[in-house]
């Protein structure tokens, strides 16, 4: 695992002319996310990983916009059978991709049993349909507040989940990723997956060219950002009840296309 000092982590995003900005959201508005950019995945039933929070539709209480920036909060409130509240905001159907970069700038939650992220995908499959994880996911950055500071990017495929500890993953130590703004960002091509923080990249992981089993990464994915509380990962060394509410800051969402 990559080890920075925050002091290191301040050469700013690796885009180059290359890159075209094609989408974006400032957060200049107050109020709800924009529902020309926005969707929300909601309910209640542990998402496949034990979960304990009910993610909310549109409510200002667990997202909102103030001051440019996009705040994801999860509350310790009761609702739906579930202990605590939350978002999960997609862009499915107002935003979907097939390659590109992909840049979120983000203060992470700090409390033991908050489980963030910024993940991918694919648009034309519903959890419902099963089939996870062949279907490929791609985490920009995931973070489980029993280990602070210390972020991953991963791609999971048949071939490579974390259920069976072979999934493609990187991992850095960022020293105040809970107290201060760092640019999380991937680029996706047919070749390859990578991540970076700030600029310095810490995850590549190649197309071995043996097909959708390794590399299912080859049609539409959407963005996902939320807070999840507890579950398989999240949960491991319990939840600090007192601690929420805790959020997310956004203060930017910039995906980009290669130069024609």
């Amino acid at each position: 695992m990559a080890t920075l000092a925050a002091a290191a982590l301040t050469s700013g995003c690796s885009r180059t002319p290359d890159w075209e900005l094609v989408w974006s959201d400032e957060f200049s508005v107050n109020g709800l996310p924009d529902s020309s950019r926005w969707g929300y995945a909601t309910g209640g039933h542990g998402w496949g990983n034990n979960e304990l929070q009910y993610y909310r539709g549109a409510r200002l209480d667990n997202a909102r916009i103030r001051d440019g920036m996009l705040i994801i909060t999860a509350r310790r409130e009761t609702f739906g059978g579930n202990g605590y509240t939350s978002t999960r905001l997609i862009s499915r159907g107002k935003g979907d991709w097939r390659y590109g970069r992909f840049e979120i700038r983000a203060r992470l939650p700090e409390a033991r049993g908050t489980w963030p992220a910024i993940w991918m995908m694919p648009s034309d499959w519903e959890f419902s349909m099963g089939g996870w994880p062949d279907v490929g996911e791609i985490d920009i950055m995931e973070h489980v507040g029993h280990d602070p500071g210390v972020v991953h990017a991963s791609a999971h495929s048949a071939a490579h989940q974390w259920q069976n500890g072979t999934q493609k993953t990187g991992s850095i130590y960022v020293e105040d990723a809970t107290r201060a703004f760092h640019t999380y960002a991937l680029e996706w091509t047919e070749q390859r997956i990578q991540a970076w923080v700030d600029g310095h990249r810490y995850f590549t992981y190649e197309n071995d060219g043996s097909g959708t089993h390794s590399w299912p990464f080859d049609k539409p994915f959407y963005l996902i950002m939320n807070i999840a509380v507890g579950g398989a990962w999240g949960g491991m060394a319990g939840v600090d009840t007192t601690a929420f509410p805790q959020s997310m800051e956004i203060d930017y969402v910039r995906v980009y296309r290669r130069a024609q």
